[in-house]
């Protein structure tokens, strides 16, 4: 699209830059229920964001029109938007990077070559595997979403970038049923090529989860040595994203204020931010204000290298953006606590007396990411002697999630991504406290 009528108009109006970014998303959705289509979903929506300097204020409108015969009246939203600000705040349209870095087939992915209706199929062979697995399974359900999503970013002082990523994801969930005791599970696959999508295993590791949770009970209150798993600690690290947060940090709103160069976590905790990872739909080679992204090491061997910034917060810590700002906000990329060399298939044989976690529940209500605290409903397993012993349930674990990162006694390497590209292996921490019975 030729944005240049606007960048003119603009500056005609008094405006000092602007830019506009364009955001085009494709997406399909099937849910299937009990051998029945429950969802079918088929959409391409365009978004339109243009932010402009008016007198020092940075004046913001968004439409999911894209009609350029509406310039006229887009300039005078900026005008007026900028005019009601109040913030002090210097504020920025960046120029540009001289390179920018290359995702090699990112925004090709291989599920473009099959059909919807192959992928239509392919949501219905999943439920049918889940539902034919065991005659105790009383819900089967499976679920199939795509998007293709691209990024355009123009500006009236020359940046000129485009990016689109692609990526699709496959889901299984099932609630099994035995007398009057039921569990749920559900496992899933996220990747941009349609061979990854292993059918057969999926739904077998989601049944045989839930079957494994037949008989949950409490265990006695006190302190566990704890292997947490990998998508459970990644789902709590997702809680406390916000502590890395340079906005936050600065408004006091973070633990980890004035901690840059200090020891946050043990020696094993390394934590990195990586914009270039293989079929994640967060991968970016810019973000939304142009900077070029690159990979970065936020916790290194425990020890806090860096904040996220966009160019706002950075500019008042006197740094540079570390390339975070996306939509309204600033947030990770590809975030993950690295893995280790220890083997996550031995972790059990390892462990003497303890609790094997695998889901945390409440994690929006009994976590509090200001001051790192958690209270959170636990299930999983009891362990004695490196094998499990029976499930358990109905218990709550607590603590504080940077106490929590320094008593990591063991991490292991089995990396695994949560749906919001948060990731982490299976951790071992020692001496967490447990509610029970």
């Amino acid at each position: 699209m030729d944005f240049q009528p606007l960048f003119t108009k603009a500056k005609e109006k008094g405006i000092e830059a602007i830019q506009v970014h364009v955001e085009k998303l494709e997406e399909i959705e099937f849910d299937v229920f009990k051998g029945e289509l429950d969802k079918h979903k088929i959409a391409d929506t365009a978004c339109l964001t243009i932010k402009g300097i008016y007198d020092g204020k940075m004046g913001k409108m968004t439409t999911e029109s894209l009609d350029l015969r509406e310039t006229d009246e887009w300039v005078n939203a900026i005008i007026d938007s900028a005019k009601v600000v109040e913030s002090e705040d210097e504020v920025f349209i960046y120029e540009g990077d001289e390179k920018y870095p290359e995702i090699e087939g990112l925004g090709e992915a291989k599920l473009a070559k099959m059909s919807v209706e192959e992928k239509k199929n392919l949501t219905f062979e999943l439920e049918r595997l889940v539902r034919e697995k065991d005659e105790r399974v009383s819900i089967s359900e499976a679920s199939y979403g795509e998007a293709k999503r691209t990024v355009i970013l123009k500006n009236s002082k020359g940046l000129d970038l485009e990016r689109t990523v692609h990526s699709g994801m496959i889901v299984a969930q099932v609630v099994v049923r035995e007398g009057d005791d039921s569990r749920s599970a559900f496992e899933y696959i996220q990747s941009d090529d349609a061979g990854d999508f292993d059918l057969e295993a999926l739904a077998d590791k989601a049944v045989s989860r839930s079957l494994s949770l037949l008989g949950a009970k409490a265990v006695t209150s006190g302190k566990y040595d704890i292997l947490l798993e990998n998508r459970a600690s990644a789902n709590l690290l997702q809680a406390y994203v916000n502590m890395f947060n340079a906005e936050y940090v600065q408004k006091g709103l973070s633990k980890l204020q004035g901690a840059i160069g200090k020891d946050i976590g043990g020696k094993n905790i390394t934590i990195i931010d990586d914009p270039f990872r293989e079929k994640s739909t967060k991968s970016a080679t810019f973000d939304d204000e142009g900077v070029a992204t690159a990979k970065k090491t936020v916790v290194d061997e425990g020890n806090l290298k860096t904040y996220l910034y966009d160019l706002k917060t950075a500019k008042k810590d006197n740094t540079a953006s570390t390339a975070n700002s996306f939509g309204d906000t600033i947030r990770p990329t590809n975030l993950y606590i690295a893995p280790k060399e220890a083997k996550a298939e031995n972790a059990l044989a390892n462990m003497q007396k303890g609790l094997y976690i695998t889901d945390l529940q409440g994690l929006h209500s009994g976590t509090n990411f200001v001051s790192g605290d958690f209270s959170l409903q636990a299930t999983g397993y009891y362990v004695e002697n490196g094998k499990i012993v029976h499930p358990v349930a109905l218990i709550t674990v607590s603590g504080n999630y940077l106490d929590l990162l320094k008593n990591v006694a063991g991490v292991f390497d089995d990396l695994r991504f949560n749906f919001s590209y948060i990731g982490s292996p299976t951790l071992r921490i020692d001496g967490m406290q447990i509610s029970g019975n």
